[in-house]
């Protein structure tokens, strides 16, 4: 729609010239420049704080980083994160599951799980498992109120580092639970019935049409969860499995140098979540195909005057 500026005729004056030919300032440079000397002087203050701050003692955190005791206790960490996030995503599916159930009874017997993991710290769960034989000396399988089949001493079965998958499995189970349960409620309930009148198993609907939707909705924050299960290993010091942390506290209760050994714990840490951070990104990239949330600006040319004059 052409509007009255742009019918009217005559020759154009040099003042508009000029105005036309003046450079478009963009008043967001001043703000640009601001960020980035705040970004010097973070750079800078973090430079010496770090490099040249001779308190890191960065000769001890080099000899220790890669020292045979640092990583016994780095591989028991690792162990230790990789069992308990498997045990813990197969519980949290079975729980979801339930959660998800048509039965009154398992929708309740979930729910209660979640509601007691979710209301007890990660080190109290740890610890509650660890002592589990002042509760229950003996574990036994067989029939309610009959003798039973098997029998064994629990302090046998809970050992330290049973104690421990034990302990972040179930709290992992009911955090990945929820974000199970959320994953599946964010797709549409018509595509479980479109799947349904198309004569498609459960099994089919999840792994061929809704699946890849749900893994997409909840890979960052189930992501989240296993970056934190590396962290949460450090609990188990509590009990004495030699872990990452444990070791570099046994390591500076002999020789002093805290800041340092705890340095090395911190890039140890820093290298696992990487890694962690890595896969979630590749995840993501794989089931977010097509659903790039990125902006494409579209580019309308603009009319010349005879194209206008044509039209008028």
């Amino acid at each position: 729609m052409t509007t009255p500026e742009t019918l009217r005729s005559g020759p154009v004056t040099g003042e508009e010239l000029e105005l036309h030919s003046m450079p478009i300032r963009d008043p967001k440079r001043l703000a640009h420049w601001l960020s980035y000397a705040l970004g010097a002087v973070v750079l800078v203050l973090t430079f010496r704080f770090v490099v040249l701050n001779p308190h890191w003692d960065w000769p001890t955190i080099g000899s220790w980083l890669f020292s045979r005791r640092v990583v016994s206790g780095l591989l028991n960490t690792v162990l230790i994160t990789v069992v308990s996030t498997a045990v813990g995503l197969v519980l949290g599916l079975v729980v979801a599951a339930f959660r998800l159930s048509r039965f009154a009874v398992l929708r309740g017997m979930a729910a209660v799980y979640v509601w007691i993991i979710r209301a007890t710290p990660g080190l109290v769960l740890i610890l509650f498992v660890y002592f589990l034989a002042a509760l229950m000396p003996t574990l036994s399988l067989g029939l309610p109120f009959a003798d039973p089949f098997f029998e064994v001493p629990t302090n046998h079965v809970i050992s330290q580092f049973s104690a421990a998958v034990i302990g972040l499995s179930a709290y992992l189970g009911a955090y990945s639970a929820e974000i199970f349960r959320g994953g599946v409620l964010s797709v549409h309930q018509g595509q479980f019935e479109t799947c349904h009148s198309l004569g498609l198993s459960a099994w089919r609907t999840y792994t061929k049409v809704v699946g890849p939707q749900i893994i997409r909705v909840i890979t960052p924050s189930l992501a989240n969860e296993v970056v934190t299960m590396f962290k949460n290993t450090s609990l188990v010091s509590v009990i004495g499995y030699v872990e990452l942390l444990t070791t570099v506290q046994l390591v500076y209760s002999q020789n002093f140098k805290t800041i340092p050994m705890l340095t090395v714990a911190v890039i140890w840490y820093l290298v696992l979540t990487s890694l962690a951070m890595l896969g979630q990104s590749r995840l993501e990239k794989r089931f977010g195909r097509g659903f790039d949330r990125r902006v494409v600006k579209n580019t309308v040319p603009v009319a010349t005057a005879e194209q206008e004059g044509r039209h008028d």
